[in-house]
Parts: structure tokens; C-alpha cells; sequence
């Protein structure tokens, strides 16, 4: 396996893409260096650990220096309350961001998210630079990591990539996946291409298997070269067994957003 990068920085280690993305990225630098809120045991003999909060300044700051590439899957991974998602995604964002451009990191990639764009319609076909529509709190905060991506490349040139990750998960778990599901190996791929890709500038991409359903069109950044392989299609037989189809005007399904869309306010009582 060839080594793309001496060290690699891999924040959310201890989340459910990050335990995915560990030994892949294991394999491609000379050292992987993992970050956590607690304590988690090394596995290779190439890894290393950096237990922080990512709303500590200075700790980002020590655990970015010496690395060449990030792959940020940290931070608060849901709605939440406004606290968490200012303290996770956005303070933390932005700490992530000021300590790669202080320490001189090369590119960082992150796991934005379809409820950046989740009030779109599903008979939208969207573009990645198509306007965004927030669907939550955590929707905003991935539109916010998206806008400081692209004001961290023009003013700084830190390169970045934006994977406007659909729904990640071992198996299609219910019928909007069909549309949204990005399995495993294809999320693999797509971070092993946007650390592979010479220049990125500042590049956002819909994370998502080769779905017969998909309503993004990844045509734009065609320069990255990701050619998914899975099709959630091959899973339709399961949930026409299994999972009860929703009528057609189920607000959860109208919107690319699902659930997050038909949710109330995160606080309210």
C-alpha cells in the first residue's frame, strides 16, 4: 500500500466512521495520529494518540503540529442542543481550521453533511454549489464548515475537501437511504481521492453511493475521479420485506433531509 502522507491527523477516532477509517488510513501515512474526547487504545504500531475537546485552542494546536493531512469525522455527529453544536462544530471548526494554517497543515478533510442542503426537494438534482438549505441546527453548523473551508483556501490556501455525507452506515436502513446510502467501502474511496487528488482548492462533494435513486450530481467535480461501486438499489429486497414504505407526501421523505426536516426545535420542551 503506498504512503500518501508521513502524518495523518484523524479527528473522531473513536466514532462510527472514524473506527471505519482507522485502519485504511493506517495503512496510507507513516503515522496516524488519533483524536478523542476520552482515551481509546492504540491498535497499530503506527498510531498515535491526542486526547482532546476540539473547543480547546490550544490543545487542536499541539495535535496538528507535525501533520500534513487531517481527516475531521469529530465534533457533535447530530442535532443537539445549540451549546453542543456551537461548542462541537463550530468553535471546533474553526480551532481545527486556525491551527492547520498556523502549523502549516496541507489539506483537511471533513464530513459535512446532506442537512446542509435538506430542505431541498427530493425531485431536486443538486450540484454541489448549489444554495444551501439548512434543515437544523447541525445543518447550519456544516454550512458554517463549508463557508470557513472556502474562506480558509481564497485567504490562506489550505486546501480542503467537503464531503457532504449522506447516510453512512453498514446497510440501508430504511427508503430514503436509497437515495442517500454511501456504504463503506465508497466512503473509503472518496477519502482515499480527495487525499490523492493533486489540487482541491476548496472542493464540495456529495458523499454517496452509486445509487439508481441519488439526487446529487457529482458531475462538477468530476476532477476528483470518485467512482462509487455500491448501489443501495441491491438492497430494495430488505426493505420491501422488512420496512414499511411511507406514503408518498410523508414530509420525511418530500425533503432530502428526512427526519431532521419534520423535527421541532432540539430545546423546546
Amino acid at each position: 500500500m503506498a504512503i500518501l502522507y508521513n502524518r495523518i491527523l484523524l479527528t473522531g477516532a473513536a466514532g462510527n466512521l472514524g473506527k471505519e477509517l482507522r485502519p485504511f488510513l493506517r495503512e496510507r501515512c507513516n503515522k496516524l495520529r488519533l483524536s478523542s474526547r476520552r482515551p481509546i487504545d492504540l491498535e497499530g504500531d503506527n498510531e498515535e494518540l491526542a486526547v482532546l475537546d476540539l473547543a480547546d485552542f490550544e490543545k487542536v494546536l499541539e495535535a496538528t503540529k507535525d501533520v500534513d493531512a487531517i481527516v475531521h469525522m469529530g465534533g457533535t455527529s447530530k442535532e443537539d442542543t445549540w451549546n453542543n453544536v456551537l461548542q462541537g462544530n463550530i468553535v471546533g471548526m474553526y480551532n481545527l481550521f486556525e491551527a492547520s494554517r498556523q502549523n502549516k497543515v496541507k489539506r483537511v478533510i471533513w464530513g459535512s453533511s446532506v442537512h446542509a442542503i435538506g430542505y431541498h426537494k427530493r425531485t431536486d438534482v443538486l450540484e454541489p454549489d448549489c444554495v444551501t438549505k439548512p434543515d437544523s441546527l447541525y445543518g447550519v453548523s456544516k454550512v458554517f464548515g463549508e463557508g470557513l473551508a472556502q474562506y480558509y483556501f481564497d485567504k490562506f490556501k489550505v486546501e480542503s475537501v467537503s464531503i457532504r455525507i449522506g447516510s453512512s452506515f453498514p446497510k440501508v436502513a430504511d427508503w430514503r437511504m436509497l437515495s442517500t446510502w454511501l456504504s463503506f467501502d465508497d466512503l473509503r474511496h472518496l477519502v482515499e481521492r480527495s487525499l490523492i487528488v493533486p489540487k482541491v482548492d476548496h472542493t464540495i462533494i456529495f458523499g454517496c453511493s452509486n445509487n439508481d435513486q441519488s439526487f446529487w450530481d457529482n458531475s462538477k467535480v468530476g476532477y476528483m475521479g470518485y467512482k462509487p461501486r455500491d448501489n443501495a438499489e441491491d438492497q430494495r429486497p430488505y426493505l420491501e420485506e422488512n420496512v414499511k414504505k411511507p406514503p408518498h407526501d410523508d414530509t420525511a421523505i418530500t425533503y432530502q433531509g428526512g427526519s431532521f426536516v419534520v423535527a421541532g426545535h432540539f430545546e423546546d420542551k
